[in-house]
């Protein structure tokens, strides 16, 4: 097992890419993990590809606290409630499910027992179905991480004070991560850009534009580099019973 994740230096960015080769031992780990981000806005001061960065840096701190496969991140995914903010991109729940669909193949080909998918845009609601169907059909076993209840927990671990429901965006968060581990990222502005829209009923329908003129509902103002470091340890360690259940108990 590898230490807590380490702070980031100014002026560094953690690695997003693996810099696995194919002959490498990690190339051949029985269960690999791949993060899925989003390119989509994020208020003025976080990059489009916040979900990215975020998935790619949980995504590391799992394989080397657990030793598994880390697999390059998706980077566009389905962003459709941002589409009139400038800047996000998306492709449809469809291709998302089958680009998934293929790398599980792909992976299973390769006898992988079992693949994490880890996803950091909430409106990725077509992986919960991939992940149901695909563990009726075939023998890599696949799971969805974080949950909710991870999330919530992983809040807690890291004394984050704002809800997962009320911190929906470019909030303490996200904000606290890319403080931890991509601090050249961030622009000036989130220490002054709080938001807070709690009643969204409507969002599927109407978008974000219709809860948020700068695309921020949360609070950024509460995130520290300290908060991402403690939240991505936690999660780090909290994925084992999932590893556990996708190996039988073996890992």
């Amino acid at each position: 097992m590898t230490q807590p994740i380490p702070p980031a230096e100014s002026g560094t960015l953690h690695t997003v890419l693996p810099a696995t080769t194919t002959t490498d031992p990690d190339a051949g780990l029985p269960v690999a993990v791949l993060p899925i981000g989003s390119c989509e806005q994020h208020g003025p001061y976080l990059p489009l590809t916040t979900d990215t960065l975020i998935a790619s840096a949980i995504a590391a701190a799992i394989s080397q606290y657990h030793q598994l496969r880390q697999l390059p991140p998706i980077t566009v995914s389905c962003s459709h409630e941002h589409a009139t903010f400038s800047g996000t991109l998306s492709i449809s729940a469809r291709t998302l499910a089958a680009i998934v669909t293929d790398i599980a193949d792909s992976l299973t080909e390769q006898g992988t027992a079992g693949l994490i998918i880890l996803n950091a845009h909430g409106g990725n609601a077509v992986l919960t179905n991939v992940v149901q169907q695909a563990n009726t059909a075939g023998p890599l076993g696949i799971g969805l991480y974080p949950s909710r209840e991870d999330w919530a927990e992983a809040r807690a671990a890291a004394g984050m004070t704002s809800t997962s429901h009320d911190d929906m965006h470019a909030g303490e968060l996200e904000t606290s991560i890319l403080l931890a581990c991509y601090p050249d990222y961030l622009r000036p502005g989130w220490h002054a850009s709080d938001h807070t829209r709690s009643d969204r009923r409507y969002l599927t329908t109407l978008g974000m534009e219709a809860y948020t003129d700068t695309g921020v509902i949360g609070q950024p103002s509460l995130a520290t580099a300290d908060k991402g470091r403690a939240l991505l340890d936690h999660l780090a360690k909290a994925a084992h019973p999932l590893i556990a259940l996708l190996t039988g108990g073996q890992h």
